[in-house]
């Protein structure tokens, strides 16, 4: 049966019901179920929809009977056998269903017998889903979070939607042929982009749910997708400047005595953080009073001195925690649904709270303000934020939100839900947490993510380049890696201290600029005993720490960022008002010019700035392709180039290649460094 509700689609046949209906300007949501009712399940992802006006016709499409549903610049076509074509405006098609034998009616199955939407029951209710579409080998595919690979378009690839240490799966993506997809379900799975056809997989859920729209441009397509899963939140103006960490101060002294040194040195700095184990255990969510006497007077001398303080927060509790046993009786700890709850980690025993478990929420949030909050301290850095188990064991973990086969992406998401919530409800307005995971959806709750713990060398470098571009056009716009990787690195090596610089040339033009890492050696801990003092730390991590010759490279260039704030401060202003995110690929505002859909190792920082950072050891210079359309001027030398050609840049230690557009209302000096 094929009918029209309202302003839906509906589809019945054989148990399976589909519905088609407007979700926005431009935008649909697509959701199917089988023996059961549409809706069920949660809006995950999406916000209420804005009301738009659309239009349902009886029509033919390709043989058969169909309905069209026509909003603004998208027409989807429901066919009486149940398949869906959505088509632009000019009628190309954007997206069709897989479904080779289009003369069987009545059924949405090819003569191979291969369904375009498959629902397989699984043991324990819900049903393992495949859904499949017609694949176009010339589309190119960017977006879905964040991987830890080299790979620039994403068509070819296949993905695992799961978070883990370091990756970070969004799945949504933006299409070269004009339109926005988002698989709005956080249940463990994999996206195949292949060259035959594009498959989406869950291991188990409840119902098909996605969301797709159409734009003329990168950057509309973006936007309509800000709206549909929240715009991002307002980036305080503190958090635009210099961050400063290391794995790990270990006392209230040792990190008070390193930004004092950064303001009598006069350097620029915005954050200083405390990172984890300065809790007297796991669970305990406060500070270990041996080491951190007096957090009060430590924030009011960080406040005096300019400086914000993060604190990290953990969702592990161990079952020495004196809040365990109340966390057991009243369901607050994740649950197992075979074997043990525990497992070793970081020198002990620990489970993970459930966040998404409201009340859960509310318990925790409750120790990080009363430990954290009412001393002042109002920004927090939440980390093994997947959670991360080890094995990562997603059948086997249950949450509230249900079994971990259908729900576990949702985790961080909810989890940042906590602090946001919270500060709210203290009053708080400017919220920014660091957060190292994320879903669809989490950029409307204040997060910056962080990719993880990632390892000290090029490699590495290159892939966080391509990762922060795909997270931007995910719908993350705030994001940043650890500053010469966290795995690794000898402050006294000189291999080291170049790759240092190099990324640091790299982090000034990052959405936040984050200095981070457990440098070699690493210190003994303080103590062996339970509490802040048993984990180790690492080497200095400071600018100054990595040698006489680094040390003015680093200087000029937290300078540069410190120049660059009013700049950056409009542009996340326009991220939070638009959705365009800061960072992006070059063919965000060059959509016309093919060659800007290519290159991975250049991208835009805001509408005016080019940023080409060197990725090799002993790279004396490098080709920076220039895109199409307008004038640039290369900072480091002043000369003016057409764009639509590859120009060869200098890179000597100090410089990393920067171009200006021409007509950018910023001016290109302050972008020099000093001389």
């Amino acid at each position: 049966m094929l009918k029209q509700d309202g302003n839906k689609i509906i589809w019945i046949y054989d148990g399976e019901t589909l519905q088609v209906e407007p979700w926005g300007i431009g935008s649909v949501r697509v959701r199917a179920a089988r023996m059961r009712k549409i809706g069920e399940a949660p809006d995950w992802a999406l916000l209420p929809p804005e009301d738009c006006a659309v239009q349902i016709e009886e029509t033919e499409f390709e043989g058969l009977n169909a309905l069209c549903l026509t909003n603004e610049k998208l027409r989807v076509y429901v066919q009486e056998n149940g398949r869906i074509t959505m088509q632009n405006a000019q009628g190309r098609t954007l997206l069709q269903e897989f479904v080779r034998d289009r003369s069987v009616r009545g059924t949405n199955f090819s003569a191979l017998m291969i369904p375009a939407r498959e629902f397989k029951p699984v043991p324990g209710g819900g049903h393992a889903l495949t859904v499949r579409f017609e694949s176009d080998p010339e589309e190119k595919i960017f977006g879905m979070g964040q991987y830890q690979q080299e790979i620039f378009n994403l068509k070819g690839t296949v993905l695992e939607l799961a978070h883990r240490n370091a990756q970070v799966s969004i799945p949504f993506y933006l299409s070269s042929l004009g339109y926005g997809f988002l698989w709005n379900n956080p249940a463990i799975g994999t996206a195949a982009f292949g060259t035959n056809r594009m498959q989406w997989q869950a291991e188990s859920t409840e119902q098909m749910d996605y969301w797709v729209t159409a734009g003329d441009t990168p950057a509309e397509i973006m936007h309509r997708y800000a709206k549909a899963t929240g715009m991002p939140s307002a980036m305080p103006d503190f958090a635009t400047g210099f961050w400063q960490c290391k794995c790990r101060y270990q006392t209230q002294e040792e990190l008070l005595s390193v930004a004092r040194e950064y303001k009598r040195r006069k350097l620029p700095i915005s954050v200083i953080i405390i990172d984890f184990f300065h809790w007297p255990n796991q669970g305990v969510w406060d500070f270990d009073k041996k080491y951190w006497p007096d957090p009060k007077a430590m924030v009011e001398e960080l406040n005096e001195m300019g400086i914000r303080l993060f604190v990290s927060v953990w969702p592990t509790v161990d079952p020495r925690s004196p809040y365990y046993p109340e966390m057991i009786e009243k369901g607050y700890i994740v649950h197992t649904d075979r074997g043990a709850r525990t497992m070793i980690e970081c020198s002990g025993y620990e489970t993970f709270f459930d966040a998404t478990n409201p009340e859960a929420r509310a318990f925790v949030w409750d120790k990080i303000k009363r430990s954290y909050y009412d001393c002042g301290i109002k920004n927090y850095w939440l980390d093994a934020a997947e959670p991360e188990s080890i094995p990562y064991q997603y059948d086997n973990f249950r949450y509230a939100a249900g079994p971990g086969l259908q729900a576990a992406n949702i985790y961080p998401y909810t989890y940042g839900q906590m602090v946001y919530d919270g500060l709210k409800a203290a009053g708080e307005d400017e919220i920014i947490t660091l957060e190292r995971c994320a879903w669809a959806g989490s950029q409307r709750i204040g997060t910056l993510v962080w990719s993880g713990d990632i390892v000290s060398d090029f490699e590495t470098m290159r892939r966080q380049i391509v990762a922060g571009q795909h997270m931007a056009m995910a719908g993350i716009p705030w994001w940043t890696t650890d500053i010469g990787g966290f795995v690794g690195g000898n402050p006294d090596d000189p291999a080291f201290r170049e790759l240092l610089i190099r990324w640091f040339q790299y982090g000034v033009f990052c959405p936040v600029f984050r200095l981070h890492g457990a440098r070699s050696p690493e210190s003994e801990p303080l103590s062996t005993e339970l509490g802040g003092g048993m984990a180790s730390s690492g080497a200095a991590n400071e600018i100054w720490s990595f040698g006489e010759a680094a040390y003015p490279i680093l200087e000029q260039y937290m300078q540069l960022r410190e120049r660059l704030r009013p700049y950056i401060k409009a542009q996340m202003e326009i991220c939070h008002r638009e959705g365009t995110p800061v960072m992006r690929p070059l063919f965000f505002d060059f959509p016309e010019d093919p060659e800007a859909w290519t290159h991975k190792d250049t991208y835009m920082f805001g509408p005016d700035i080019l940023v080409s950072p060197v990725t090799e050891a002993q790279c004396a210079g490098k080709p920076v392709y220039l895109p199409a359309g307008t004038v640039w001027r290369e900072v480091e030398t002043g000369k003016v180039w057409t764009g639509g050609q590859t120009v060869f840049c200098d890179t000597p230690i100090q410089t990393l290649p920067l171009f200006v557009r021409d007509g950018a209302k910023l001016d290109w000096t302050l972008l020099q460094r000093a001389q």
